[in-house]
């Protein structure tokens, strides 16, 4: 039997909104003879597994991996890539949900469009309160370079809108080393991976769909916990750094990506201002050996762009290019 679609599924300690997640999987239309589910069931303590029996006999192909330690959403999402068989993959995670019909519409436009990968809208959910947030890409249902995605600088762009469960991929940007996240990331682990597809990938589209019921402000979430996992930035923009680095269009990419860090670094700050000293001694290495990769010149002139109130935030986390940024700026 063909497999069109691998539909990978991550939690960790997810059993009060997998039913949600299930549920919604199950609206999706006749697409189950076709599709594989793999979920990673990352480490849970709670009543992770018995959701799980419930559900199984509800999708021909269930099938779940199971750490006895968590390792993290990027492990768990390479552990599902590698246990996938479809022609198309989409992530989901255990938390959110689909809206009816959702996954046809995206099987249909990946095939019609002939692209490697596909995004959409989706909208978040807090409590009672749902906002519809847009891909930032006016051009829809067309076949595009993904280097467009990435600039203009001073605009939202497709590299700042990096959920990895808004689209459908084809199976070729896998057998590529395109598709898998950086290994043992806990947070940012799609910073670099978005940036990976849109630098190097040949082709994607934005389409109208259904779409993605993104769940936020969930207590257990890693966005919600300030420890050192929330570093996993830093790291994240070493990376696209590197790839920019190697990229023979580089000085198209790097004032996007220092503005990007620039911006992410000032909120960081803020976030860890009442953390332990240990803490931000941390963020403060990290983010000066990360900003020691910048060309200093570009990195002075994106500097020289920001409001006053960043510059002052993030001068300190510069290392070695503080002084020479600082004294040209003046």
């Amino acid at each position: 039997m063909t497999t069109d679609l691998s539909i990978i599924i991550p939690a960790k300690n997810g059993a009060p909104y997998l039913s949600t997640m299930f549920r919604s999987l199950l609206r999706q239309g006749p697409i189950w003879d076709r599709a594989q589910l793999i979920f990673i069931d990352d480490g849970s303590t709670d009543e992770t597994p018995e959701v799980l029996d419930r559900f199984a006999e509800a999708f021909p192909r269930f099938e779940v991996l199971t750490n006895p330690v968590a390792g993290g959403l990027a492990n768990a999402r390479n552990q599902g890539l590698d246990a996938a068989e479809g022609e198309h993959i989409v992530f989901l995670d255990g938390d959110d949900w689909l809206a009816p019909g959702h996954l046809p519409v995206m099987l249909e436009s990946i095939d019609r469009l002939g692209v490697d990968f596909v995004r959409c809208d989706h909208t978040t959910v807090q409590g009672t309160r749902r906002a519809r947030r847009l891909a930032p890409m006016s051009v829809r249902d067309v076949a595009l370079d993904p280097r467009v995605g990435i600039t203009p600088v001073h605009d939202s762009t497709m590299v700042d809108y990096p959920y990895a469960w808004a689209g459908i991929f084809h199976r070729r940007l896998l057998e590529r080393g395109i598709l898998k996240f950086p290994e043992n990331f806990m947070t940012a682990e799609d910073r670099s991976w978005i940036w990976r597809l849109h630098l190097q990938a040949d082709s994607f589209a934005v389409v109208d769909a259904p779409g993605i019921l993104y769940r936020r402000g969930v207590a257990t979430s890693l966005t919600q916990i300030l420890d050192e996992r929330q570093l996993d930035f830093i790291r994240a923009f070493g990376q696209i750094f590197d790839l920019i680095d190697h990229d023979e269009h580089a000085a198209e990419y790097w004032p996007k990506a220092i503005r990007n860090w620039l911006a992410i670094l000032d909120h960081q700050i803020g976030r860890f201002t009442t953390s332990p000293a240990s803490l931000r001694a941390q963020l403060r290495r990290g983010a000066a050996a990360v900003s020691a990769q910048i060309p200093r010149d570009l990195l002075r002139e994106e500097f020289a762009h920001q409001k006053p109130s960043r510059q002052l935030n993030v001068s300190s986390h510069l290392g070695d290019s503080r002084t020479y940024i600082l004294e040209m700026v003046k």
